[in-house]
This record gives structure tokens, sequence and C-alpha cells, in this order.
């Protein structure tokens, strides 16, 4: 088990822009690559993980939702979607931004275990559907920033953080002048 480094934009295009390679055989290589990919995921707080996130193109997806065990997709492919929402997500190879994106409300995907048997996973409205269609994308050298919604809706965390503090800042200043405001007399 071993924590692999992160392939980022731009220095790992070439890998993460490439339509990864179908997986033709499950062998203690496709093992310890799942292992290498559930420790990195952990080690850099993620939700899912696509191999070529880690330099290998090939078509391996690892998901872990909160308070669930990781599972594994081999060779997965959307094979249904329906419906819309806006939302915010980042992506660890597009490290120290968050963008906004349309994503399907209802996914199906299917793909194989790490045993070889065929699986179906249906997600609804929920983190897991976000994650398999971004997970996927990536085998399919798909970045999420090729879908924000208009360049304007791609921010840094710096600028987010900083408009986070100014609100912040706004309302405590907001609440120490209604403190310091003389009340009304209503006697007169």
């Amino acid at each position: 088990m071993t924590v692999r480094p992160m392939s980022t934009l731009p220095a790992d295009e070439a890998v993460l822009r490439a339509v990864a390679k179908k997986v033709k055989r499950i062998d203690d290589s496709i093992y310890a690559l799942v292992e290498d990919m559930i420790d990195s995921m952990r080690a850099a707080n993620g939700v899912g993980l696509a191999a070529p996130q880690i330099g290998v193109s090939l078509k391996v997806v690892v998901i872990e939702m909160p308070a669930a065990s990781p599972f594994v997709m081999i060779n997965p492919e959307i094979v249904k979607r329906s419906g819309a929402r806006r939302i915010t997500e980042g992506c660890l190879s597009v490290p120290g931004y968050l963008g906004e994106v349309i994503r399907s409300t209802r996914v199906t995907a299917k793909g194989m275990s790490l045993d070889g048997k065929e699986i179906r996973i249906r997600a609804e409205d929920d983190v897991l559907a976000q994650a398999l269609e971004h997970e996927i994308n990536h085998i399919n050298g798909i970045v999420y920033i090729d879908q924000v919604v208009s360049p304007d809706r791609l921010w840094s965390r710096e600028e987010l953080e900083a408009r986070a503090r100014a609100a912040d800042e706004a309302e405590a200043k907001a609440e120490t002048n209604a403190e310091d405001s003389p009340e009304s007399d209503d006697d007169e």
C-alpha cells in the first residue's frame, strides 16, 4: 500500500486528458493499484479517485462515501442519467480551485467489481451521483474544469476564503453597529 503522487493540471495533462485503457484482466497488479488508489484518495481527503489521477491510464475508479466502505468499479460507464442540477465541486487533480458545473440528478453506472462480477450502482441527487459522473469522466479524459458553466464560475480557494472572510467581517460589523445604536424612546 502506497500513497502515490497526484497527477495535476497542467503538468500531467497527457495522462489526465487521455481516454484510459480498458482493464482486460484483474490480477495482482490491479489489486495493488486499487489499494494504492484508496490510500492516495484517503491521504488527499478525497471522495473518489480515477486511476489516471495517479498517473495510470486504466479504467479503474474508487469511491468512498462517508460512513461506508470504499468500492471499486473496473471499466465503469454511465448507462443512464437524467435530470440536472448545478453544484460546486473541486478535484484532486486541479488543486486550489472550485467550479460550478451541471451534474445529473440521477445516475446509473455499470462496471465490474474487483472479483470480476458485473455491478450496477444507482444514485440520485447526492454526492454519490456526482462522484460517479466526476470519476467516470476522468477515465474518459474529461476534467471538471471542462464543464464549468462559465469562466467566471471557476474560483480559487483563496478567492472564496477571502469572500467568506469579507462576508463574516461585514456581518460582525453590522451586529456591532446594531448593538451600539441607541434604543428608541417610546415614551415621547
